[in-house]
């Protein structure tokens, strides 16, 4: 066990103090103008703060909740938001409720761009929040006082979609200090401007670092990866629904030659590969045409495997 998460056990109680997890943290919460996302980012030196923090919906908002949590800021938001309620609104209205908000920090950000944050008179220092242009940045127990000025400089400068400029944020408020004990987990959370019906299908990203020595970077990783399956996702459904040219299918959009090469790269690291080619005509994600599936098979680097393996 880390002898640092045992910490908090040395802690003197304090008779009614406030109860809830600590989750002290820098995070962001964030609104995209171009395309309505709304989004929230955030790491801490707590493990797994991805079910703690973090909270979105599409059509609704996005919601952090930290320093000695009450989870309810989340849920308890987001109803409120949902039900016309504006960002300010709903804070106020959840810190006015909350006996012992000198402790909380919370922002939210709803899906008209309106932002509200707050930060209680007993967070543990160095803490405070800045809000901008459709999203607010917040931290507590941090390393020093330049933390949150940092990230709010990053993301404004910051060029990409919601996910990748919440990430300056982070990169920045981390290279500025970060948090005082040092850092564990991340999370990262982006919705869609309007609901679809499914809420599983909204969510772009929902990504989570449990614990990690370097939570930034992992998570970094992560985000790259789910763009790639955001990609191959697109591409599926394109062929599924039969249309060719939508899904930018090298192979079968008279770009064999780069699309045989490419094969060629993903069968001579993961060869059983060239065998899941022989299944997708079935699925209609790829030509009824044995002599293209062969074609493509052959590019494995020992042609094709003996099926009685």
């Amino acid at each position: 066990m880390n002898v640092l998460c045992l910490f908090p056990l040395l802690l003197v109680a304090v008779p009614g103090a406030a109860p809830g997890p600590l989750a002290h943290t820098f995070s962001i919460v964030a609104r995209d103008t171009k395309t309505g996302e709304m989004g929230v980012a955030v790491q801490s030196h707590a493990f797994s703060v991805g079910p703690l923090v973090p909270w979105a919906e599409s059509g609704v908002g996005a919601v952090a909740t930290q320093s000695l949590v009450l989870v309810d800021y989340g849920p308890n938001g987001l109803a409120l938001m949902r039900q016309g309620l504006t960002a300010k609104e709903a804070l106020d209205s959840l810190v006015a409720a909350d006996v012992h908000n000198e402790v909380r920090q919370v922002a939210m950000v709803d899906a008209k761009g309106n932002v509200a944050a707050y930060t209680g008179d007993k967070c543990i220092p160095d803490a405070g929040h800045l809000t901008g242009d459709q999203f607010s940045v917040q931290a507590n127990l941090m390393a020093n006082p330049t933390i949150w000025p940092a990230m709010k400089a990053a993301f404004e400068k910051a060029e990409g979609d919601l996910a990748e400029r919440m990430m300056q944020a982070l990169e920045a408020a981390q290279k500025a200090g970060g948090d005082i004990r040092g850092k564990q987990s991340a999370a990262i959370l982006v919705v869609r401007a309007q609901p679809t019906g499914k809420p599983w299908e909204d969510r772009t990203f929902d990504l989570r670092v449990e614990d990690s020595a370097k939570p930034l970077e992992e998570l970094r990783r992560l985000i790259r990866l789910r763009r790639a399956y955001i990609l191959e996702d697109q591409g599926d459904n394109f062929i599924s629904a039969k249309q060719p040219a939508e899904a930018l299918s090298m192979y079968t959009n008279d770009r064999k030659p780069e699309a045989l090469k490419m094969f060629r790269l993903v069968f001579a690291r993961e060869p059983v590969w060239a065998d899941l080619v022989e299944r997708l005509p079935k699925a209609g994600m790829f030509p009824d045409d044995p002599k293209q599936v062969e074609e493509v098979v052959r590019q494995r680097p020992h042609g094709r495997m003996d099926r009685g393996r």
